[in-house]
């Protein structure tokens, strides 16, 4: 039962942070809507920031490992598409407001860093991701094209809200080829 309410609680915090935001989010209106008592909050998270953590670390688990399945599912030439159709579809059925941890990494910067801290890893664990996927297409490393490729994606998560998700996609998916028929220079990596 213990493990249920955890979940339940990481449930509903999570769709009340991206909804309405993490420091507009109270702890009350969690306990309330996860029907659970507060000191249970307590006993399985010693603060909101502690709450907010395990929620960016759950979800972003979700995403990179829907990522990673699609390209250890592709052909090798196909992963990095793989991944970015992956993408398409966590934007298309989860991610209709942006992403997440960008939410985050913009509230704590200077409230509670450790948060923002925590995203950055998270996005550098996203272009581990990628680079993975960029590897296995090409047999060999390059970070300037894993990065190049971790920007559309994110300019995608950002564009969500503004052109909704369908529109996004359907560019996300004309661009991505583009993309990688680029030329790179590995070494212009900073």
């Amino acid at each position: 039962m213990p493990a249920r309410k955890r979940d339940t609680l990481l449930d509903t915090a999570e769709r009340l942070f991206y909804a309405e935001g993490f420091h507009a989010t109270g702890i009350d209106r969690v306990v309330a809507e996860a029907g659970v008592a507060r000191m249970t909050l307590y006993n399985h998270f010693p603060s909101k920031e502690a709450l907010i953590e395990a929620v960016l670390a759950r979800r972003y688990e979700r995403y990179l490992d829907d990522l990673r399945r699609a390209t250890d599912e592709a052909t090798p030439g196909d992963a990095a598409v793989a991944l970015a159709e992956a993408h398409c579809r966590w934007l298309e059925t989860t991610a209709n407001r942006g992403c997440i941890v960008l939410k985050a990494i913009g509230e704590f910067e200077q409230h509670h860093p450790a948060i923002a801290d925590q995203g950055r890893r998270l996005k550098r664990e996203l272009l581990g991701v990628i680079g993975q996927a960029i590897v296995r297409d090409r047999s060999a490393d390059d970070p300037a094209m894993a990065e190049r490729l971790l920007v559309v994606l994110e300019g995608a998560d950002a564009l969500v809200p503004v052109l909704g998700a369908s529109t996004v996609t359907s560019h996300l998916r004309a661009i991505i080829p583009v993309v990688l028929a680029s030329p790179t220079n590995a070494h212009a990596h900073p």
